[in-house]
């Protein structure tokens, strides 16, 4: 693997610490790491992020892995991956019923980045650095 353009690009290691939710090798295997960590390096400045710029990655990253594993959950289970349902806030089943406001915390534009909790704050930490209404 070539050396990374950022020279605070986390690590795996350092992301598996950092997100200890993501420790389980099976269900986000190195490679998707390795991958994220890859897009990461080549379309997120460190200049512009500054000390924050390993977590900003690690969020990226993080919201990537989570869509994988729903993904793989849902291919498991004969289900679709690959959809795209965003987030829920409202189901029934049978005669039971709940409903929430997500408007509150969800940024309409940032579109699918409002998919994971990681991808919201990702998306927040764009805008306060600067990136306006930039999309990757």
């Amino acid at each position: 693997m070539p050396p990374p353009n950022n020279q605070s690009l986390p690590t795996e290691a350092q992301f598996r610490t950092d997100f200890p939710q993501f420790s389980d090798v099976t269900r986000y295997p190195s490679a998707q790491i390795a991958l994220h960590l890859a897009l990461a390096d080549q379309l997120l400045d460190e200049t512009r992020y500054d000390l924050l710029y390993p977590y900003v990655v690690e969020l990226f990253v993080a919201h990537y892995l989570t869509l994988f594993a729903a993904d793989m959950r849902a291919s498991t289970l004969g289900g679709n991956s690959g959809d795209n349902s965003g987030v829920l806030a409202k189901k029934s089943v049978d005669k039971v019923s709940i409903h929430y406001d997500n408007g509150a915390t969800l940024n309409p534009q940032a579109s699918w980045w409002n998919h994971t909790r990681y991808g919201a704050e990702f998306y927040d930490l764009l805008l306060l650095f600067g990136a306006g209404g930039q999309q990757l």
